[in-house]
């Protein structure tokens, strides 16, 4: 994809959208036959999500001009589905509240388009449908405003995590800094390491850890904590971060977490290998206390770079 023309990608989006809009034609809660509009069902729809909707907000969520929003609400009040009133907490702004024949309204609509979703959902088996969600997911977190305050968890590794680290690594400095396919080599080695080094029970080796991150529930980051040359060296390994997460303090937190593990396993100092151009790492390394030891120009990954040895003592 990366080699696609910039017409190639229009063409994409445009057939995507083609498809799109047949199969929510197929969705549409108000078809031409029914009793209620699709304009009409959707302000029924957003107006059943609370208990009152000033008409502003709903213009503005449903995008719809002044003059065609009074009359659709006209029409909706006209049929006693819904009433307007003068706020109470500002009397130029009108507020609808659906009445009880509104939200039964809502009911049967809400059923309707839930049955033929489900209908849609039931033509894959459950992989299919995982894919499907997940897509669905992948294009409202690029397409949506980004949310100012989005949620970050750090969890210990799941079965896949490790793989995904290893893939992530590899796709992402292969095309952000044209790395070979050793790189992801070496990943992969550090993972095994990290993997052989848990305990049979599986609950882990108390001298060495892992955390993936996750906003708004998709991994975005990684890194971990592994035993170093001696009992005495902890070495933080493998972070990572996607590009879209990135701003949002998800390093900051990774590595600080790293840290803190290090300094309460009874490591005396903690060590991590990087090079020179990956200057956004080396900036949150820097913030969280470690200072460049060593570095030398080296050939790697099918690049020439600077390595560098930082060190942090706990």
């Amino acid at each position: 994809m990366n080699d696609a023309q910039p017409s190639d990608r229009v063409a994409t989006v445009r057939a995507f959208n083609r498809l799109y809009t047949g199969v929510i034609g197929v969705l549409d809660e108000g078809p031409a036959d029914a009793e209620y509009s699709l304009s009409e069902a959707r302000v029924l729809f957003e107006a059943a999500q609370r208990e009152s909707t000033s008409v502003p907000d709903l213009r503005k969520r449903l995008e719809l001009d002044a003059g065609y929003a009074s009359r659709l609400l006209g029409k909706l009040e006209s049929r006693g589905l819904l009433v307007r009133e003068r706020s109470e907490t500002d009397a130029r702004r009108q507020v609808i509240t659906l009445t009880e024949a509104g939200r039964d309204a809502f009911g049967v609509l809400n059923k309707r388009s839930s049955d033929k979703i489900n209908a849609l959902l039931h033509q894959f088996d459950e992989d299919q449908q995982r894919r499907l969600l997940g897509a669905m997911n992948t294009i409202s977190g690029l397409v949506e405003p980004r949310r100012e305050n989005p949620t970050l968890v750090l969890r210990p590794p799941r079965p896949g995590d490790l793989g995904w680290v290893v893939h992530r690594h590899g796709v992402l400095y292969a095309r952000e800094y044209g790395w070979d396919e050793t790189f992801e080599a070496l990943v992969a080695k550090v993972a095994s390491e990290f993997l052989n080094g848990q305990s049979p029970a599986g609950l882990g080796n108390a001298r060495q850890a892992g955390w993936i991150a996750e906003v708004d529930g998709e991994p975005v980051g990684s890194v971990f904590c592994m035993p170093g040359p001696d009992e005495k060296i902890a070495k933080l390994r493998l972070l990572l971060l996607e590009p879209g997460a990135r701003g949002l303090g998800v390093g900051k937190r990774l590595v600080g977490e790293c840290v803190e593990f290090a300094r309460a396993s009874g490591y005396a100092s903690m060590e991590l290998w990087t090079v020179s151009l990956l200057a956004a790492a080396r900036g949150i390394y820097e913030r969280a206390g470690f200072r460049l030891a060593e570095e030398e120009p080296v050939k790697v990954f099918g690049a020439d770079v600077v390595s560098q040895t930082w060190r942090l003592t706990l």
